[in-house]
């Protein structure tokens, strides 16, 4: 498995594994609790792969924010993503210290900290070591 075949999927909760696509869609197998569903193509699907967090001075791929978030806590799940803002905050200020504060909001802490702990209770930390293969 890549992190390119993980998903975010707008409107449920929780991570995705991509199984197959076809004409209409895509077939996903959620990672909380295994069942597998059809998703349309019009649905808002990300690709942890594709996603990048701000920083003063460019963009971090995210598979770079899990790496030092794997290293900060041993490889074990981070503070649960339904703790206080701040310590969410304080949080990420560690892993990655010149984050843009202005453009990177606390929703999006508490996602990113709920995906790693999702990907550190599956096990699935070791994909990101993995080098993504050019298309």
């Amino acid at each position: 498995m890549e992190l390119r075949t993980v998903l975010s999927i707008a409107g449920k909760p929780g991570l995705f594994k991509l199984v197959a696509q076809n004409k209409g869609g895509v077939v996903v197998e959620s990672l909380l609790d295994g069942k597998r569903t059809s998703i349309s193509a019009s649905a808002n699907v990300s690709s942890l792969g594709d996603i990048a967090i701000y920083t003063y001075e460019e963009e971090v791929p995210l598979r770079e924010v899990f790496k030092a978030m794997s290293a900060a806590t041993g490889g074990k799940e981070a503070l649960s993503h339904k703790s206080s803002k701040a310590e969410l905050e304080d949080f990420f200020g560690e892993v990655l210290p010149k984050f843009d504060q202005e453009r990177v909001y606390a929703s999006d802490i508490k996602k990113i900290v709920q995906w790693f702990n999702i990907l550190a209770k599956n096990e699935l930390l070791a994909i990101l070591d993995e080098t993504e293969e050019e298309a």
